[in-house]
């Protein structure tokens, strides 16, 4: 008999470096199909295989899941995203300057909260890591000197102290606290999904996981208990290839 042998998987690049992309199957920009809204999850599942792509390689949205032309509303989201890489730049000179003691980016993932934030309506929840700071950044009722007083932590912070920079928490937003350990908001969540359902209101929650924090037990939780009990819920895996 041959002898086994353990397969260690290797990724082929780390951001800042060249990788290759080339087992990589994409469909072109509109090719892929779009469900109906109340499509079965088993008549997806072929979506799971593929690659929605919008934009073509001129920049243009095309096909079948590329939204209605609505300049305002293109307008305010390259706004909020311009937004929050100016954000994003200066508080990270601020702690590379010691004025704080750490901060995280979400350079390159500006679009993932900021779309978000203007596709939700008023009410409902958002549970976040620390890089979607663009949910509050693309909001007109969250002060950008707000989200730098927590960063500092001074006598004009929101939250008084109590928390590490980034960690921001906003209840009037729909913004859910912070937490520095990992996935805990996928599974929360998921209850406060059901409990808007068992209330039978309208609100629905959107959490969000890095692609490394999905080895953790709370995500594979949070996904049996939105698939048996069906909760209102978005859960958002975000891979910024870092995992």
């Amino acid at each position: 008999p041959q002898p086994l042998r353990l397969h260690v998987p290797e990724p082929t690049g780390r951001p800042g470096h060249a990788t290759d992309f080339s087992y990589l199957h994409l469909s072109p920009a509109g090719a892929v199909r779009r469900p109906a809204i109340d499509a079965t999850p088993a008549s997806t599942a072929d979506l799971a295989f593929t690659l929605v792509r919008v934009l073509d390689d001129d920049g243009r949205a095309v096909g079948p899941w590329a939204p209605p032309e609505d300049l305002p509303l293109l307008r305010r989201g390259l706004r909020a995203m311009m937004r929050t890489r100016a954000f994003d730049a200066k508080m990270l000179i601020a702690q590379r300057q010691k004025k704080i003691s750490f901060y995280m980016q979400c350079l390159g993932e500006e679009a993932i909260a900021n779309a978000h934030a203007l596709a939700l309506a008023p009410g409902d929840m958002c549970f976040p890591t620390y890089r979607q700071q663009g949910l509050l950044l693309a909001r007109d009722d969250v002060s950008m000197v707000e989200l730098m007083c927590q960063l500092l932590s001074n006598e004009r912070d929101p939250i008084r102290g109590r928390q590490l920079p980034v960690m921001y928490s906003y209840k009037r937003a729909g913004f859910f606290s912070i937490a520095g350990n990992l996935a805990t908001q996928f599974i929360q969540a998921v209850g406060w999904g059901m409990a808007s359902a068992i209330k039978g209101d309208t609100k629905i929650a959107s959490a969000w996981i890095g692609d490394g924090a999905t080895a953790e037990s709370d995500f594979h939780t949070a996904l049996t208990f939105a698939h048996v009990y069906r909760a209102p819920v978005i859960l958002n895996v975000v891979n910024n290839q870092w995992a």
